[in-house]
């Protein structure tokens, strides 16, 4: 699909790897809603942004909010065709400790938020495009699920994360297939370290410490770089059903 004057809808995207997608989107002539768990951070971002952009308040785990805040975005920018998922949290625990098993609420909090989220904002999504004209390639809309390289090599302590995360990979090709004779294609990027919030709370020579184990390029990836894939994806009618891992060749040690 062409970016330039589509509605595109992101999810998380106040900051980090959604906020560099959202400015990549509207950089690409897009007009752009960003919803947030954080609604003025959203609402500064879209200020930030200018004309063509909106911000809604809303929990991806909460049907409601998602439904009305893609209902809402229908309706400021004119119609939706491109969604991109990036809201998520983690959380470090061994399944069993000193402490004994591990806590079963924060797992499926973890859960909850990364893949049934995703889950809500891809059909809610998806619904949405379903109303759309075809193009010319009979495409109605696209979405890009965020999973991580924990989907593939989970870390000590992050049995939640990692089974988020390759949830999300196990249904890249299911929604797809669900989708297609709707016209409409789904695509998840699995980053690997990424020069997120999560990790600017860490002192610099962890972070570079980080970046070394990088083959290449080795550093830190950059939330730009994401943003600049999920537009690649949009153009390129032929990506669906794939999973991407945008990780310079990283495969994560056990710790």
């Amino acid at each position: 699909m062409k970016l330039e004057g589509i509605g595109a809808f992101v999810a998380g995207g106040a900051s980090g790897l959604g906020a560099a997608t959202a400015r990549e989107l509207v950089a690409r002539g897009a007009r752009v809603a960003i919803a947030d768990l954080d609604g003025d951070k959203a609402a500064a971002l879209a200020d930030e942004l200018g004309a063509g952009s909106v911000a809604f308040r809303a929990d991806v785990t909460d049907e409601a909010e998602v439904e009305a805040a893609v209902a809402n975005a229908v309706e400021a920018l004119g119609g939706l065709r491109f969604a991109v998922g990036c809201a998520g949290i983690g959380w470090a625990e061994k399944v069993v400790s000193k402490r004994g098993p591990a806590q079963l609420q924060p797992f499926e909090t973890v859960v909850r938020v990364n893949l049934i989220g995703m889950f809500n904002v891809l059909r809610l999504a998806a619904a949405a495009m379903n109303d759309n004209e075809p193009d010319a390639d009979g495409e109605r809309g696209a979405v890009v699920m965020t999973a991580s390289a924990a989907a593939y090599e989970g870390q000590i302590g992050q049995t939640a994360y990692s089974a988020s995360k390759g949830g999300i990979v196990g249904m890249t090709l299911p929604a797809a297939r669900d989708l297609s004779s709707r016209g409409i294609r789904v695509v998840t990027i699995a980053p690997g370290l990424f020069d997120t919030p999560l990790l600017a709370a860490l002192p610099q020579e962890a972070r570079d410490s980080l970046g070394a184990t990088i083959p290449f390029p080795p550093r830190l990836g950059r939330p730009e770089e994401f943003a600049h894939l999920t537009c690649a994806i949009a153009e390129n009618v032929m990506l669906n059903g794939e999973v991407i891992r945008l990780d310079g060749a990283l495969r994560m040690a056990p710790r």
